[in-house]
């Protein structure tokens, strides 16, 4: 059952356009991934499926739902990971979970019930009364990520998920999504690292400038165009994934 359906899906910024009338479809449970260098408009995309604002055109319906008709009822089912971190510095770990937590209306008793499960998830019980400056960047990852679960999401939207963190923190990250992905919740993460695309998405768009160039899995894609996903951006594209 497709869960997001694009069609000509456009969106323009003045004079700039960032996505270029593309088409694709996410399947329930599977892990889809946009990929391409910083730029490409994967991110836009992202705003545009979590209703952040609407297309200039096309259609995109999440859940079956229009997004410029029922944005409402669309983000209540949808968690969102940004890339850039928007904790609150003046709280504590704990608290930001709970002040989160009044966005979807969750009641106080149960915020509190949620935000410890979730702080055990991602391994962070003990930081809990921590300011969020005093925590490493590998920490607030994984704060945005319990962050994003509080309201339960169908669907996880995940914007550079492991940006800038170290390998040991990178894999840390996957594990987790692994396990989401495991209990059927639908991941849509945009990245521009092969190793993670290749590792945890069942399928991958790859974008450059504004449009899809292709769509399949990693492995589909390593065959057909041999090597690695480097390799084959290079040779759909005529660019490297780092430009």
């Amino acid at each position: 059952m497709n869960i997001v359906t694009a069609k000509g899906l456009t969106k323009d910024y003045g004079d700039l356009r960032a996505v270029d009338g593309i088409d694709f479809e996410i399947v329930k449970g599977e892990c889809f991934g946009f990929l391409g260098p910083n730029g490409a408009g994967k991110t836009t995309v992202m705003s545009i499926v979590h209703c952040f604002f609407p297309p200039s055109a096309g259609e995109l319906k999440v859940f079956g739902m229009d997004v410029r008709e029922e944005p409402s009822r669309i983000k209540a089912k949808i968690g969102v990971m940004p890339q850039d971190d928007n904790l609150d510095p003046d709280l504590s770990v704990f608290e930001n979970l709970i002040v989160y937590a009044r966005y979807f209306d969750i009641p106080a008793k149960r915020s509190a019930s949620l935000a410890w499960d979730l702080l055990a998830f991602v391994e962070l019980k003990e930081k809990a009364k921590v300011n969020i400056r005093d925590l490493s960047g590998g920490m607030k990852r994984r704060l945005l990520l319990a962050r994003s679960l509080i309201n339960n999401p169908e669907i996880l939207i995940l914007d550079e998920p492991t940006v800038g963190l170290d390998p040991h923190s990178r894999h840390s990250v996957w594990e987790k999504l692994a396990y989401l992905k495991s209990q059927d919740t639908t991941l849509v993460l945009t990245t521009h690292y092969m190793e993670e695309a290749e590792r945890i998405c069942d399928r991958v768009a790859i974008m450059d400038s504004g449009k899809i160039v292709t769509t399949d899995s990693p492995a589909a894609l390593m065959q057909k165009h041999g090597g690695t996903l480097e390799n084959v951006y290079l040779e759909l594209t005529g660019r490297s994934l780092e430009n």
